[in-house]
């Protein structure tokens, strides 16, 4: 253990690895003071980060997932809340710096491989190619320190995305609204899925993109809502507060996301 403030380093030929502590929280960075990914030592699958939290917006849309592809696994975040609180759900984590997998096992409990979940050395871009229909669905947050990784923001990356999903399949991307690029990556994702919504983290700059193999037509805020509510009493998340901002930035009417 290290002490409040102090950081772990592990370096590899490509990235910086640090692990800092402050407050009962711990937080991996990758070659910067961005924070990657955060822990509370206290319960270590609660999702800390408020874009964590927004990427489990999928539920909304697919409530009984069977299988879930992580590209980036970061601090294990996602993965731990998937493997504790959704049980029935198959997890593969492609991660492809070994010493972030090192660090999120010694200091994230990321849990070793097993029957229904594994951590793959891999590059994201090509593990997605290469395994068509593998998920019902498929979370990046692929981040080197500075950037969205560009093999994860390419329309072929997205067009392989697509392939990787299974018929009612939803891929769900962290991105930067600060990011010059943000609009080229939506416009990118909009030629190849079905449609294409947004969820803003409750931290401003952070926006959730959930783009979906087969479109949900035009759901009810009402219906919306509904599940919401049964979603927030399963996980303890915030889904209703999801609902009204997927009013911000989406086309919708009175009764109704257009989606």
């Amino acid at each position: 253990m290290f002490g409040k403030g102090k950081k772990q380093h592990h370096a590899t030929r490509e990235v910086s690895v640090e692990v800092s502590e402050k407050d009962g929280i711990r937080s991996l960075h990758l070659g910067s003071d961005t924070v990657q990914s955060s822990m509370k030592l206290a319960d270590p699958a609660e999702l800390v980060l408020s874009y964590t939290r927004a990427m489990m917006a999928f539920l909304l849309f697919e409530p009984e997932p069977h299988r879930a592809v992580m590209i980036g696994l970061g601090g294990g975040s996602l993965a731990k809340f998937i493997y504790h609180r959704l049980p029935r759900v198959e997890t593969v984590a492609v991660e492809c710096e070994p010493a972030v997998i090192f660090a999120a096992r010694q200091y994230f409990h990321v849990p070793e491989n097993d029957a229904r979940f594994r951590v793959e050395l891999a590059e994201g871009s090509a593990w997605v190619a290469a395994n068509p229909a593998s998920c019902d669905v498929l979370l990046v947050d692929g981040y080197d320190g500075r950037e969205q990784v560009p093999e994860l923001t390419t329309e072929s990356f997205y067009a392989d995305a697509r392939t990787a999903l299974t018929e009612k399949g939803v891929l769900v991307t962290n991105l930067w609204s600060s990011d010059d690029r943000f609009d080229t990556y939506l416009q990118r994702m909009e030629r190849v899925f079905s449609a294409v919504v947004c969820v803003p983290a409750e931290r401003r700059g952070n926006v959730i993109v959930l783009a979906f193999a087969r479109s949900p037509g035009h759901p009810r805020w009402e219906d919306l809502r509904e599940r919401a509510r049964r979603l927030q009493g399963l996980y303890e998340l915030e889904f209703l507060r999801f609902v009204e901002d997927l009013r911000e930035l989406n086309p919708h009417s009175g009764g109704r996301l257009l989606a």
